[in-house]
């Protein structure tokens, strides 16, 4: 059973038998029917801790690479961008393409080389020339090795219009850095 008292209090009876007063606010004066929820604005101290892309710190157990084991703010410090070429300099047109084609390359060499690539691939464009370099593990035979090889200058030659290469280096294993 509900009883109205004003605009903003609600009165209502419980099985219990007691009555209870509610306010609620309204959306403007004038609208008597229309509740709205309450809004609040919570402020805090400034707590710059940011954790994107950085390899958590575990037991010791986990092998990391050089470029998993230093954090982005590194970059050019201790370690170098794995993306090289003048499309981020100031006032350079096409950034954004070329980022979306680094994107294309890398998921295409690791759909080229599943399970191969023992490190990040290292893309640099010096003028009309693509370089794809990688560190890949041997676990292909060579003769498949060199068709994949082959086959992703050439398409990629094709689908780019400019000369790409790829320079491989082949390891027995994944390269570890440190442990976390």
């Amino acid at each position: 059973m509900e009883l109205r008292l004003n605009c903003t209090q609600i009165v209502t009876s419980g099985p219990d038998s007691r009555a209870r007063v509610f306010s609620i606010p309204m959306v403007l004066p004038w609208s008597r029917e229309l509740p709205c929820a309450w809004r609040a604005l919570h402020t805090s101290a400034v707590c710059a801790k940011n954790r994107a892309a950085r390899v958590r710190v575990s037991k010791g157990d986990k092998p990391v690479t050089y470029e998993e084991a230093h954090a982005p703010h590194h970059i050019a410090h201790r370690k170098g961008w794995l993306s090289l070429h003048t499309g981020n300099l100031d006032g350079e047109a096409h950034a954004a393409e070329r980022t979306v084609e680094d994107v294309f390359l890398r998921k295409f060499m690791l759909g080229t080389f599943p399970g191969c690539l023992a490190d990040q691939i290292i893309l640099k464009r010096r003028a009309n020339q693509v370089e794809i370099c990688a560190l890949v593990l041997r676990q292909l035979p060579a003769h498949k090795f060199y068709f994949l090889v082959g086959y992703s200058e050439t398409l990629l030659s094709h689908f780019y219009k400019c000369p790409v290469r790829l320079h491989l280096q082949t390891v027995p294993s994944k390269v570890v850095y440190k442990y976390l």
